[in-house]
């Protein structure tokens, strides 16, 4: 079952998708995972994984940033901080009386699934944080070499296209490939460009030791944007100050947007999860979820 929601934080509308499995007797009791999207993008990312994951026993939400897909935009205009949309999502938490969720995020979602994850005030019960270092977000060299050709585009729309393209991986075929440049094009490019601001000021770095979730790591090592072994340390890192608790995978042919690229990546995220309740020493949150 489908529910979407308009919710009233922070003085704007923001809206959240909520799956369950269909025909459900008591949705509020199964776990839950929150999935964050990238930058200047929004839940549609994950119109396939929503599904896929609730006919797996669980409960997804599915967010639109401020000023992303169908939310409204924030009060004071486009965001710039990524601790300020963390401080979002612990709203829309709140507002739908959610605790100890599941986290997967990927890029400045990945990021945001960090910060969630250092907030010990507000516990998880595990992460899955994609593409995403500890430190700030820059600019690399690989990537814009492989855009090279999208400079030549005569707008916003055909270089946001043409640049996804660029950032999947060589698993990923053409025609797919396709798909999601061609829904990345929806993008606000002044949403976009502020989320990427965020991205470049965001660090979590002194607060790793705060993580007290089990957590994953993952970076698509076709993936143009970020370096695979900063992604790994990040779970060295922790796993300095809290050994076991953090691991790292690194996925081949796989590119920036492991979501819409991977057939059936709900199997792969409901693995994960089974994993990090392992790392907790516990068994899944309900027997709803599927063997």
């Amino acid at each position: 079952m489908i529910e979407a929601r308009y919710l009233d934080v922070g003085g704007a509308l923001g809206f959240v998708e909520i799956v369950t499995p269909d025909a459900h007797p008591a949705p509020d009791t199964l776990p839950t995972v929150l999935c964050i999207h990238t930058a200047g993008q929004s839940g549609v990312q994950y119109r396939h994984v929503a599904r896929d994951l609730a006919a797996r026993g669980y409960r997804v939400l599915v967010p639109d940033l401020p000023g992303h897909g169908r939310s409204e935009p924030a009060p004071d205009g486009p965001v710039t901080s990524l601790t300020a949309y963390g401080d979002w999502l612990c709203a829309v938490l709140d507002e739908l009386a959610i605790e100890r969720p599941y986290v997967v995020g990927c890029s400045i979602g990945g990021k945001l699934t960090l910060e969630l994850s250092v907030r010990p005030d507000r516990p998880l019960a595990g992460a899955i944080a994609m593409e995403a270092e500890a430190g700030p977000g820059r600019v690399n060299v690989a990537g814009l070499r492989r855009e090279l050709e999208d400079v030549a585009g005569p707008a916003r729309a055909e270089r946001t296209y043409l640049g996804t393209l660029a950032s999947v991986g060589t698993s990923v075929p053409d025609a797919a490939a396709r798909v999601i440049a061609t829904m990345h094009k929806r993008e606000d490019p002044e949403i976009s460009s502020s989320d990427l601001i965020g991205w470049g000021g965001h660090d979590v770095r002194d607060r790793l030791h705060l993580v007290d979730a089990p957590i994953h790591l993952v970076a698509g090592l076709d993936d143009p944007w970020i370096r695979a072994t900063d992604v790994e340390q990040v779970a060295v890192r922790i796993n300095a100050a809290h050994p076991g608790l953090a691991r790292y995978t690194g996925l081949t042919g796989v590119g920036h947007y492991p979501m819409e690229e991977i057939d059936d990546f709900a199997a792969l995220v409901d693995t994960w999860i089974r994993e990090l309740d392992e790392t907790a020493g516990a068994e899944p949150d309900s027997e709803e979820i599927a063997s």
